[in-house]
């Protein structure tokens, strides 16, 4: 196939990543919200979590794809409702690790059991093949953006899609 011939194909991709992304999104939420906690607090919560021992903040940041203010912002709201704690990092001053609490343990593990039963009914039909193929295409997504950093803004008018 040439690749121009790719073009309808790769389109019909963007946009039905961008609609599954969105489902996906809801539905996660709704995990998350069963549990007391809002879907932007739930990421951070949950990776702090899935990264074990003692994340640093920016390392955390990173992980959820925001800026260090805006992760400020929820992991204060996290430690006031006595999910996460926050302290400095022996080996940098500097720097905080961030660590769950018994409560933020016991939430996240809900919202874990939660979300793998709803990956467990939404990927029943979907062997690891096809999820690896997945993987693989999202990370090509993620090389090109991080090697073409201005294309997020460049592209910034199309991003939803609105030509379709």
């Amino acid at each position: 196939m040439a690749a121009k011939d790719l073009r309808p194909l790769r389109q019909a991709y963007t946009h039905t990543l961008l609609l599954a992304g969105r489902q996906w999104r809801r539905l996660a939420d709704a995990a998350a919200e069963a549990h007391g906690i809002s879907e932007a607090r739930a990421l951070p919560l949950v990776l702090i979590g899935r990264l074990g021992g003692a994340p640093r903040q920016n390392a955390l940041a990173e992980a959820v794809g925001i800026e260090g203010p805006s992760l400020v912002r929820l992991l204060d709201q996290l430690c006031a409702a006595g999910l996460v704690q926050r302290r400095e990092d022996a080996t940098d001053r500097r720097a905080k690790v961030l660590s769950l609490t018994p409560a933020g343990q016991a939430v996240v593990a809900g919202i874990e059991a939660d979300l793998d039963r709803l990956r467990d009914a939404v990927f029943a039909t979907v062997g690891a093949a096809d999820l690896e193929a997945g993987l693989r295409v999202f990370q090509a997504v993620q090389d090109h953006v991080r090697a073409h950093p201005g294309a997020e803004a460049a592209g910034a008018g199309v991003a939803g899609e609105a030509a379709e």
